[in-house]
């Protein structure tokens, strides 16, 4: 049972997940790099709860309850002693991150798991510094932390088979999605996001639109589906084969950017289209299709409603 839990940096992104686990019930114990600091972390924390609870984005009572679960210690050795899970925030500077384990997994308990919210840097290296790293897991939110419901959960090579399962139902339990991958530099989230990023960074470099553009047509075409539909659900609806015909016009103009994936191209030689065929990357069958085509019309519209409702972003170009 994770009861208690130690948050060490204190932090946009720490004081956020301090947040979430003091409202899931649990005893938080934040740190940074001296006890002011933390404590006024914490007074922030605690206001941004109140007002976050004033415009309903939190519980009503979300600012007393994390004003009551949320203590700042002394120290980092303070924090983690005794604690059941311990979630480290530092910059993401590798010595510094080192550093910290080092300390955090001198005073914490033997059994207590260790996480870190590391954006890129594999969890394989982060484990160097840590004393029993079969303990130690990436955990990564995204920002801002209380509101994005996925979790990366980053095993290494000598994490203990249980940490993962741990910490995904401890995640559950704060009304977040834990989801389990494979150790490697930057992920899934962030290969994903900065691959997006390169080639939108491209079509400005070659004059193809403008960053309003292509924020305007990425959110409106594409990005609207993503709620609802990753990337391999949205394939299988459009066909497989249809994405490869399209690679290969894409290759002809941009062989150095886009070749077919194998992953692609092996399952249309088998026959695998998509939910016209059962299968490709999903296993829907042909005769749900039309359950599914009702569901994404009922949810793109849905959509359109909340981005009409909330109005547009306060942002400049």
């Amino acid at each position: 049972m994770i009861a208690t839990v130690a948050v060490v940096g204190s932090g946009y992104m720490g004081g956020g997940i301090a947040q979430v686990l003091a409202l899931s019930g649990r005893a938080v114990r934040l740190a940074d790099v001296s006890a002011e600091h933390a404590a006024r972390s914490r007074d922030r924390i605690i206001a941004e709860a109140h007002d976050f609870a004033g415009r309903g984005l939190f519980p009503a009572d979300a600012g007393d309850i994390v004003a009551a679960a949320v203590t700042a210690a002394d120290t980092i050795e303070d924090a983690v002693s005794g604690a059941d899970f311990v979630e480290e925030a530092v910059p993401e500077i590798l010595t510094i991150k080192h550093d910290i384990l080092r300390r955090i997994s001198a005073a914490a308990p033997p059994a207590a798991i260790i996480g870190s919210n590391t954006s890129t840097i594999a969890i394989s290296r982060l484990a160097e510094a840590v004393a029993e790293p079969s303990r130690f897991i990436g955990v990564h939110f995204s920002n801002p932390a209380p509101f994005i419901p996925g979790v990366e959960v980053i095993p290494h090579a000598a994490t203990a088979p249980d940490v993962a399962g741990d910490v995904i139902a401890l995640l559950a339990e704060c009304g977040k999605t834990g989801v389990e991958i494979a150790d490697v530099t930057g992920f899934v989230l962030n290969r994903l996001q900065y691959a997006l990023f390169t080639e939108a960074s491209r079509l400005v470099e070659e004059g193809v639109a403008d960053a309003q553009s292509i924020d305007l047509i990425a959110r409106t075409t594409f990005g609207f589906r993503l709620p609802f539909f990753g990337p391999f659900a949205i394939a299988d609806m459009a066909g497989l084969d249809v994405y490869d015909f399209c690679y290969t016009s894409l290759s002809e103009a941009y062989p150095d950017r886009f070749a077919a994936p194998a992953a692609l191209t092996e399952r249309v030689s088998r026959g695998e289209l998509g939910v016209k065929s059962g299968r490709g990357f999903t296993a829907t069958p042909p005769e749900r299709a039309a359950a599914l085509v009702a569901y994404r019309d009922a949810a793109y519209r849905a959509m359109a409603d909340l981005v009409r409702d909330v109005g547009p972003a306060p942002i400049d170009y």
